[in-house]
């Protein structure tokens, strides 16, 4: 349905992506998340080319619409656009909101439009408002109303711009209510949106943008539960990170030391959580790694700390041949004394050693 082909967007002083590449098939919803400035609303309005990219391209149906001469109109017919701060006009009731784009575009009766129009709003819960004018209304059914107004133009898929962060927190869950409804009726959506449980439950599928494009894309249970990229996973588990890299084995361990209990505080651990990461870095990386010579250099060690729910894990990067220190010949008191400090474990030798520990 749509293609996204190394796509850029440049502008004088920020690049918010510069290699963005995708393929998007009818139906599908996709939620689109990622830290600030890495580019999410900017691709939804390079979409209906509310912004013109800087290279790449987007094909629509078969039909290139970056091109020079592209019909901008017929593209922004295929696709409806919810704004952060709704955009009705003040002047029009409801109604008349909703029925503007039809009678104007697609000539429809005012009749039609109108009847349409009810049907819509009553699919939103708004029936009842649509004498009313947008003032009179809360900013939650407001959203709703933007809503039924992009879809009173029948496009092929709507693009949710963060739709509820211009909305109080008590008025949220009634328009991710309408969004879910309009998922289960199989509309593709694509949504930006900073409410993680609502991404998980409604999407299909989930992309994390991050350095200049998509860096990670997969379904919602891969991206939340298991996610295959270190951006993301501290991401969505919204981890606060320390991290030292070791390249001598002469590195100064009293600064990384101090640097780990400093952290520990700053995050709230207790005292015996910050003693246990102390001693995940001083016997798995100082002891057995670094013990092995200089093949493990560079190191890195990062402890992460999980801001939903306290959690606490370290990981260790490390060069040389595939070494698991579990399993392998190591210094076995100081594996010893690492296992029973934490309550899950794993190496990985794809890529590079890894370890994760969960403490």
């Amino acid at each position: 349905m749509i293609s996204i082909q190394h796509l850029k967007k440049a502008y004088p002083n920020v690049t918010p992506f510069f290699d963005v590449n995708v393929e998007i098939e009818k139906g599908e919803v996709i939620s689109i998340i990622g830290p600030s400035g890495t580019g999410k609303s900017t691709l939804l309005r390079c979409l209906n080319l509310l912004e013109t990219p800087t290279a790449g391209e987007i094909i629509v149906d078969g039909e290139t619409i970056t091109k020079k001469g592209a019909d901008i109109s017929a593209v922004r017919r295929k696709m409806g656009m919810v704004f952060q701060s709704f955009n009705l006009f003040s002047h029009l009731t409801v109604i008349e909101n909703i029925m503007l784009g039809p009678v104007d575009l697609l000539k429809l009766s005012r009749q039609e439009a109108y009847d349409e129009g009810m049907r819509l709003l009553a699919t939103v819960g708004l029936a009842e408002k649509a004498l009313n004018y947008p003032d009179e209304l809360s900013g939650g059914q407001k959203q709703r109303v933007a809503i039924a107004r992009a879809l009173a133009m029948k496009p092929e898929i709507i693009l949710f711009d963060e739709p509820t962060s211009a909305l109080d927190p008590t008025m949220v869950g009634e328009v991710l209510a309408v969004i879910r409804s309009l998922a289960q009726e199989g509309l593709t959506m694509m949504i930006v949106t900073h409410e993680m449980k609502f991404a998980r439950d409604v999407s299909t599928r989930v992309l994390y943008m991050d350095e200049g494009g998509i860096y990670e894309d997969g379904p919602p249970e891969q991206i939340f539960d298991a996610p295959r990229r270190e951006r993301t996973r501290v991401f969505v588990k919204r981890l606060k990170t320390f991290e030292r890299e070791i390249e001598s084995p002469t590195f100064d361990f009293i600064e990384v030391s101090t640097g780990i209990e400093e952290f520990g505080r700053k995050q709230l651990l207790s005292l015996r959580q910050i003693n246990n990461l102390q001693l995940v870095f001083e016997e798995l990386c100082v002891q057995t790694l670094l013990g092995r010579g200089g093949e493990a250099l560079p190191l890195r060690f990062s402890a992460s700390v999980s801001e939903l729910d306290g959690s606490c894990e370290a990981a260790i990067f490390y060069s040389g041949p595939s070494f698991d220190p579990f399993t392998e010949q190591a210094n076995e008191l100081s594996v010893r004394m690492v296992l029973g400090l934490t309550k899950e474990h794993a190496w990985s030798g794809d890529s590079g050693n890894h370890i994760t520990l969960i403490l």
